[in-house]
């Protein structure tokens, strides 16, 4: 197995099992806590914090990107070569769809069924920014910091608590974005939100490689 057969299967299943651990506990969230919305996304952040500090503790050595976003800010920081992002990013999104139709499976759903949530509106949209700038922020002070070991707890825990002080809830993922619209539940998203959500992150993304160059110039060839 090449180098990149690897990088393409960590992405495609840390992807995958990321979606799983969000769409999966909104669901039995939903269902053990049905009408208290706090106490529903309360269970819905914890388990997701718990299965981002795992599967990047897992995936660390060989690739843990698991976000579009991430991947396209290594590259243009030179962390990762340009013939890499494509097959990342295919295998991010198809690892993440994976993830939600299994998802939907576990707890006795339609494989897919397409959400219907509202989540539209400029509100919505600059907390979708300010999630973005602020996980890539994260991730990379650390990694060219040489503190690569406290990237899964502290993405973990800033995506924990972006799922309370952003209004979006920090989705800041445009592979979980698409993945999301895949499932009718408390955490979906309409397919028709999308593309704002993406050009939000998009747009993110572009603020935090200006910062990140100018707060933390090195540049090393380590991979998340």
């Amino acid at each position: 197995m090449t180098d990149l057969k690897k990088v393409l299967l960590a992405e495609g299943i840390g992807t995958m099992f990321l979606l799983i651990g969000v769409v999966g506990s909104g669901i039995m969230a939903q269902r053990l806590s049905e009408g208290e919305e706090g106490l529903i996304l309360l269970q819905n952040a914890a388990a997701t914090t718990a299965v981002l500090i795992a599967i990047i503790s897992i995936f660390n050595k060989i690739s843990a990107d698991f976000n579009p976003a991430v991947t396209l800010v290594a590259w243009a920081l030179g962390h990762r070569t340009r013939k890499e992002v494509l097959p990342v990013l295919v295998a991010q999104t198809g690892g993440g769809i994976l993830g939600t139709v299994v998802a939907n499976l576990m707890f006795d759903l339609s494989a897919i069924s397409w959400s219907t949530t509202n989540r539209s509106g400029s509100h919505l949209w600059l907390g979708e920014v300010i999630a973005t700038v602020g996980l890539l922020l994260v991730i990379f002070s650390l990694l060219r910091t040489s503190r690569t070991s406290k990237i899964p707890y502290v993405v973990g825990a800033y995506i924990g608590g972006a799922y309370y002080f952003t209004s979006s809830t920090s989705f800041a993922n445009p592979a979980v974005t698409i993945s999301r619209s895949f499932s009718d539940t408390f955490t979906g998203i309409s397919p028709s939100h999308i593309p704002m959500f993406i050009l939000m992150q998009l747009a993110g993304t572009a603020v935090a490689i200006a910062l990140i160059r100018f707060l933390f110039p090195s540049n090393t060839n380590e991979k998340i």
